[in-house]
């Protein structure tokens, strides 16, 4: 009975006290298990396989620098790369420039603001999804809505997804449609602003252009900065269109490098090869990233700057 209780209070037992311990560990132990399962596993195995030719039936026959040797080589991979590149060439500056002038817009004090802000930041909730990608498929058929809308004013519509010059931009349309996380980005910087800034280039006599670019932008370089790094790793990973749309033609015209990976590793079964692209693929946004980083000191201004 003394064993069991101090002071009149049950003495806790040897789980309790381990479990007051270490609960911490145990809210964070299903996650971690996952990590290490799902994330790092992976990330290691696949930098191993990657110096292989492993393939999911068959093994791993070779090991070495093969498959690096290849991606840099051959025309069938540096293509698709050349493609991505592009893409996301055209991506980025188009979805960021579209983003931050509605958001400039919506910025004003308008009627119905709030019902604007909401319905232009549907699309980014809703295109990423396959059955957005159908549906931009279904407007830009030979019959679809786009060709049929351009008849009405006597315009031959054109096969949009067949021919190589328009097929990728059709792709991209679909990226910079969905401008609504950058778009709320920004407009919660512009209202970041402080307004006597304006005021008072206002009585210097600047105009609302040069209001824009000598207050407005500087102030929301911050915003920039993040927005282009974020829409550059997205660009670079974009997957459901090419593969949705188009199924990366006409003629490779849209297989950028993440279908590429796909159909390698899920279509080949060449998963030493998908693995070196996948890695690739990573380097390229990881170096990029680190510019862009390194850069920001001559062009993102920070207000706590001394």
């Amino acid at each position: 009975m003394e064993n069991s209780k101090k002071g009149g209070t049950t003495a806790p037992t040897k789980l309790q006290v381990f479990y007051r311990r270490n609960y911490g560990g145990l809210f964070i132990l299903i996650w971690l298990v996952g990590f290490l399962i799902f994330r790092l596993y992976p990330f290691i195995s696949s930098f191993y396989y990657s110096f292989t030719d492993f393939h999911l039936f068959k093994g791993v026959t070779q090991t070495g620098l093969m498959n690096y040797k290849q991606i840099f080589s051959d025309p069938k991979i540096t293509g698709p790369l050349l493609t991505t590149f592009k893409y996301v060439i055209m991506t980025v500056p188009l979805k960021l420039v579209f983003a931050l002038f509605i958001a400039y817009i919506l910025n004003y004090k308008i009627k119905g603001v709030a019902l604007f802000r909401t319905v232009y930041y549907i699309p980014s909730i809703l295109g990423g999804s396959v059955a957005i990608a159908v549906l931009w498929k279904a407007l830009f058929a030979q019959q679809g809505l786009i060709n049929s809308a351009l008849a009405l004013f006597g315009i031959a519509g054109k096969n949009w997804l067949a021919e190589k010059d328009s097929a990728l931009f059709i792709i991209t349309l679909l990226r910079v449609w969905q401008f609504g996380s950058a778009m709320v980005l920004f407009l919660a910087a512009l209202k970041n602003v402080p307004p006597e800034l304006y005021e008072a280039a206002l009585i210097d006599g600047a105009s609302r252009a040069k209001q824009f670019i000598s207050i407005t932008v500087p102030l929301i370089t911050p915003i920039v900065f993040y927005n282009l790094i974020t829409q550059m790793c997205q660009a670079f990973q974009e997957f459901n269109g090419p593969f949705i749309i188009t199924q990366g033609g006409p003629r490779g015209a849209t297989t950028l490098f993440s279908l590429l990976i796909y159909n390698r590793a899920f279509k080949a079964f060449e998963m030493g090869m998908a693995s070196a692209e996948a890695w690739v693929l990573f380097v390229i946004v990881m170096v990029l990233s680190i510019i862009s980083f390194l850069s920001q000191k001559y062009w993102v201004y920070y207000g706590d700057e001394r």
